[in-house]
């Protein structure tokens, strides 16, 4: 089921989508979190993929959300921090490893397609 998300929201998934990010998941946090709303994760299949993914993302958003942070660069995981939506941009062994949506799975997974 498609559901109405923030603009933002949807913003990001275009940008991930822009770069070819696999397994774009959105998790609505709101019911289960107090200072997050939402976890953006997706998979890049290399260091340079994260990279362009993060650049994707921050230039979709410039000028709708201030950008609190980024963690990394790594080769496994980038966060990208926007305060209540946070961006985990991962590789596969990372993704499989750390399993967020396993630690999260009392959140809601949202189905937001790509405009």
């Amino acid at each position: 089921m498609t559901v109405s998300v923030p603009q933002e929201v949807q913003a990001i998934v275009d940008a991930l989508d822009d770069k070819k990010a696999r397994e774009i998941t959105v998790l609505d946090l709101q019911d289960v979190s107090e200072t997050l709303d939402y976890f953006i994760i997706a998979t890049g299949d290399s260091s340079v993929q994260l990279n362009a993914l993060e650049d994707s993302v921050r230039e979709k958003l410039k000028g709708q959300l201030t950008l609190k942070g980024v963690e990394g660069p790594s080769a496994r995981w980038l966060l990208v921090d926007y305060g209540y939506i946070v961006i985990h941009l991962m590789s596969q062994d990372a993704r499989s490893f750390y399993d967020l949506e396993g630690l999260w799975a009392d959140a809601v997974k949202l189905e937001v397609l790509p405009n």
